[in-house]
């Protein structure tokens, strides 16, 4: 069976490799002609290399942590771009064999002559939308690269709410989500992203879990570049999915020894200008549900939490808020989704609504709202598209508003 997925996988490098080498080339520039071929396979294999280490894994291991094999982010755009432009070539087919069969049927004569004649505009048509497709998908790719290695946006918001209480009014809160320590997050980029958080001078600071991708061996360095981060009311954390892949006690573990206040299934209190502020946090869902409400951990952290102080929902998952808009938690903090990591802005369309409705940004239920984070580090593909990384700057204000400005 891996051999199958194998064979699938790579078949429309291939596909498109031979339809390429037959139809980009000129015969009538011999010389040319070689040129473009040799180009051709120089660059098909360059973008397919890392195949050995993924035929490897597949065959003998798992993919699971594809990440850490060498060139992944360029390989996995080309595969990307392939998978696309193989589409569009069966659409072109497609639409020229209906094309064929509706001259058949219409009996139309003389198709086969202006075919032949128009032989070389069709090549030269075909050779610009290939170099125009490899160039646009060479500068998006090379973005994606870049926005997924580059430091936080901060995000800055301000979201009203008629209950706050007065001793809460102007709190700000950072929210860092899906940090993903590993090799696509080493220790010097978090300690980066340490000062940052620091610099924003928040009076709390809360994440909501993923903070470690797969490899328990990257908590000492998540431990060391977060131990610094520095809030009056300190900083308190949630697991997430990844959290428990790499060893629930062990990062647990790690978060203490950071000096963060960790919560599962409970809440932490704490005070603001002699106020209580509740961060009630849930424990990460162990399936794979979209949207579960996790109206079972909600209930439990619920019961443990003061009845009447002002409540934020610390989740990793954004589909808590289904259980927490309708217990009236005026405030739910997620992450998980990362934006999808692939956003079309033209359209508003994620690849993350594939499994939430809940991708990024701000959303309301009644009295409620929702805060989604798209996360600090990647997963499995170490690009993003229109979806750069964030740090969410957040300010609670007192009174009737729009829900965030």
């Amino acid at each position: 069976m891996a051999v199958i997925y194998l064979l699938l996988f790579i078949a429309p490098q291939v596909l498109i490799y031979l339809y390429l080498r037959e139809r980009l080339p000129d015969p009538t520039r011999p010389h040319q002609a070689r040129i473009v071929r040799w180009g051709l396979t120089a660059v098909f294999t360059a973008f397919n290399f890392p195949w050995i280490f993924v035929a490897r894994r597949v065959l003998f291991g798992t993919v699971w942590g594809i990440g850490r094999i060498p060139y992944i982010a360029p390989w996995i755009a080309w595969q990307m771009m392939g998978w696309v432009f193989c589409g569009l070539v069966c659409v072109y087919l497609i639409g020229k064999g209906v094309w064929w069969l509706w001259t058949k049927w219409r009996g139309m004569s003389g198709v086969a002559a202006t075919e032949q004649a128009n032989t070389l505009s069709r090549r030269q048509f075909l050779t610009r939308v290939t170099y125009a497709y490899a160039a646009a998908g060479l500068g998006l790719s090379t973005y994606g690269i870049w926005s997924a290695e580059r430091l936080p946006v901060v995000t800055r918001r301000t979201l009203f709410f008629p209950d706050l209480p007065p001793g809460l009014d102007g709190i700000r809160i950072a929210h860092l989500s899906d940090v993903h320590a590993g090799i696509h997050m080493e220790r010097a980029k978090m300690e980066a992203i340490g000062a940052q958080t620091n610099a924003l001078q928040a009076d709390l600071i809360v994440q909501t879990g993923d903070m470690i991708d797969i490899a328990a061996s990257y908590i000492p360095d998540y431990v060391r570049a977060f131990r610094d981060l520095k809030a009056p009311l300190g900083v308190v954390t949630v697991l997430g999915n990844h959290d428990r892949y790499t060893g629930e006690d062990e990062v647990i573990r790690g978060v203490r020894d950071a000096g963060q206040a960790f919560v599962q299934n409970g809440s932490h209190v704490v005070e603001h200008n002699g106020t209580p502020l509740a961060l009630v946090g849930i424990d990460d869902p162990r399936n794979w549900r979209a949207d579960d409400p996790q109206d079972a951990d909600v209930g439990v952290a619920l019961r443990r939490t003061p009845p009447d102080v002002f409540k934020i929902l610390l989740a990793h998952r954004p589909g808590a808020f289904d259980s927490a808009a309708p217990r009236g938690i005026p405030l739910t903090l997620a992450g998980h989704i990362h934006g999808g990591q692939f956003y079309l802005p033209v359209i508003g369309w994620s690849a993350g609504r594939l499994i939430t409705k809940y991708v990024m940004g701000h959303f309301r239920q009644g009295a409620s709202q929702l805060y989604v984070s798209r996360g600090i580090g990647v997963v499995g593909v170490p690009i993003r598209v229109f979806a750069p990384p964030e740090i969410a700057l957040l300010e609670l204000r007192r009174g009737e508003g729009p829900g965030s400005t």
